[in-house]
């Protein structure tokens, strides 16, 4: 007569552990991926590309109220900025006008600022201007001769490549030599658009990056380049 093994109580708890050890691992593996990716985009933000919301309509038909521009900042480590070139920058000075309060506050704010410094969101601009640069350090930039077009040490510009429909270059005269390592900008929307006439040049050192692409509405994507208006532009 052989003895029956004694039932085994626990058997229906044994794979309880194995499970929670397979739940705390997925958990581990997906917090390290996720620490990385943040990382990762910090990284690209930081160094390489950030996007930005384009708040305003100075920049149109170029760029339009609503659209996300990727902005390379890598091209002003290994480049310079150049006549034509679209060009995000930090306020100056009051540019913008006194700080608007945005409405936003506590956990939300927090979590916005959060995402957009580490470039899962884009930046809704609030601090910085997008233009588009028309003379550099050593420019004479003037408005207008007798065809009403801007001059860049006295050659004149054919801006009807990216100049709103209907706009002038620009209703007011002026005429003014860019200093040294700072850049002189315009929006394309000249008539909506305080710029560099009204609020003076630009240090270089503000510039965050080039706009080189619109990234979003995907019925927008595209490139955004100055042209080929300013290549007959002599050395000042």
């Amino acid at each position: 007569m052989t003895e029956e093994d004694p039932p085994r109580d626990g058997a229906d708890n044994d794979d309880h552990p194995t499970a929670r050890r397979r739940w705390t691992a997925l958990v581990k593996e997906t917090a390290i991926v996720v620490v990385l990716s943040l990382f990762i985009a910090t990284v690209v933000r930081i160094f390489l590309v950030q996007p930005f919301l384009i708040p305003s309509g100075s920049m149109e038909d170029t760029l339009l109220v609503g659209d996300r521009v990727l902005v390379s900042k890598i091209s002003l480590t290994f480049g310079d900025i150049n006549r034509g070139d679209v060009v995000v920058f930090e306020d100056p000075g009051q540019w913008l006008g006194p700080g608007a309060d945005t409405g936003d506050e506590g956990v939300g704010a927090v979590v916005k600022d959060f995402f957009e410094f580490v470039g899962v969101l884009p930046n809704d601009s609030e601090e910085h201007l997008i233009k588009r640069v028309i003379g550099t350090g050593g420019d004479t930039v003037a408005c207008c001769d007798d065809a009403g077009r801007i001059t860049v040490n006295g050659e004149p510009i054919n801006e009807t490549g990216y100049l709103y429909p209907g706009d002038s270059p620009s209703l007011s005269k002026f005429e003014e030599k860019v200093p040294d390592d700072e850049v002189f900008v315009m929006g394309d929307h000249r008539s909506n658009s305080g710029d560099s006439r009204i609020h003076g040049t630009v240090p270089e050192d503000l510039v965050v990056g080039k706009a080189f692409a619109i990234a979003w509405p995907v019925s927008r994507w595209g490139s955004v380049s100055g042209g080929d208006a300013f290549d007959d532009v002599p050395a000042p």
